[in-house]
């Protein structure tokens, strides 16, 4: 008899889930989600809220069947996989060096108990493990990167279809979703989760809505905050509860013209953060480019939370720090707005920025923030000079 254990994280749904497919195959699959802090960097407010009503959305569509932990992620799954005599754990990959190398613990840990280990690669449309230039070396630039890594790769797969859901089981010890991921008790969460409808169906609902009256004129129309030409898919796909695979073929299927091509390009820059911080690692914490490390900085706490609350009398600034706080989400090119005039006319270093969306963001992504802010900063990869 197969046992199988499916191991969420950063893939919260059930369409076009590769792992979750296969595992639902065994005559018995135990999905479990564990919140492992040493497995990643602490999430901000935010964020662990969006985290907790996906969790409850996805144990709903689960039929409950999904088992909560928390703790060291190795000794936990051991204990699972000898108490319930699992024989094989699928997950899907995250594209971070420091959890590679912790993972290859745990596989070492499931192969000594007989417990086969498959492991999926959905985070992303292309392996950016392997795309590199001709003579070997990972790209620096956007555009290379692109146009001569990502589409000389493979195609990216087609969507993988859910198989069953009768041979979910429980796990009688399992802890309850508020020991996991509690709320952080803020005095504003129930404000900002207003209007956004946290499962996999509102993903659906966001994304139909975005192809049917946001698509046509979104090269353009994305550029301006008042036009409804940006998708709000950003924290659904963080979290994985849409595939991009799905945004990509369903894009693709549309037509080969300019707002079809700039939105795969749009996924494409999600792709090159998180090539770039698997390449690159040091850059979560240093300038990418080393020569930033000379610059003279300053710091004023009185600028910064003027610039945190919106209160630093440029409207258009004012407008986008204000909707960050009140919602959670920020237009894209106000983020680029907003963080230039932190690092730019402020003087305020990128990662006293990076740290604020980290915990405002409801799609905070670590590799996407980390790139985008070092970006404006001019100290990331692919970046105009400073001056």
């Amino acid at each position: 008899m197969k046992k199988s254990i499916m191991w969420f994280r950063s893939d919260l749904r059930l369409r076009d889930n590769e792992a979750f497919s296969k595992a639902c195959s065994a005559d018995f699959c135990y999905p479990i989600y564990i919140m492992d802090k040493d497995l990643a960097r602490e999430e901000g407010s935010a964020s662990s809220i969006w985290r907790h009503y996906a969790l409850r959305s996805l144990k709903k569509e689960l039929n409950n069947n999904l088992s909560f932990f928390t703790g060291n992620s190795k000794e936990i799954l051991k204990m699972i996989i000898k108490s319930e005599d699992i024989t094989e754990l699928y997950v899907d990959a995250i594209f971070l060096k420091e959890i590679i190398e912790k993972e290859k613990e745990i596989i070492n840990m499931a192969n000594k108990l007989n417990c086969k280990v498959v492991t999926t690669y959905n985070q992303t449309l292309w392996d950016i493990r392997n795309i590199k230039k001709d003579d070997g070396s990972p790209y620096k630039v956007f555009s290379p990167f692109f146009r001569k890594g990502c589409f000389n790769s493979k195609e990216p797969k087609s969507e993988i279809n859910l198989i069953r859901l009768n041979s979910l089981r429980h796990i009688k010890y399992s802890l309850d979703i508020n020991e996991v991921c509690s709320l952080p008790g803020k005095k504003w969460q129930e404000n900002i989760i207003n209007g956004w409808d946290i499962s996999e169906k509102g993903a659906q609902v966001i994304w139909l809505d975005f192809l049917q009256t946001g698509l046509n004129g979104y090269k353009e129309g994305r550029n301006f905050p008042f036009k409804r030409h940006v998708s709000k898919l950003s924290p659904y796909i963080h979290f994985g509860q849409i595939s991009v695979r799905q945004l990509y073929h369903e894009i693709r299927k549309r037509g080969d013209g300019k707002d079809e091509n700039h939105f795969i390009s749009e996924l494409a820059w999600r792709e090159f953060s998180y090539y770039l911080l698997y390449h690159f690692p040091e850059m979560s914490c240093n300038n990418f480019q080393r020569k930033f490390d000379f610059f003279p900085w300053g710091y004023s706490k009185s600028k910064f939370n003027n610039w945190c609350f919106g209160k630093t009398g440029y409207p258009i600034v004012d407008a986008g720090m204000r909707e960050l706080y009140k919602t959670g989400y920020m237009h894209n090119r106000l983020r680029m707005i907003c963080g230039s005039f932190l690092v730019k006319n402020l003087l305020i270093h990128w990662s006293h920025g990076e740290k604020w969306f980290w915990d405002c963001l409801f799609d905070a992504d670590y590799a996407n923030n980390i790139a985008s802010w070092q970006w404006v900063a001019g100290s990331g990869a692919d970046a105009a000079p400073y001056f």
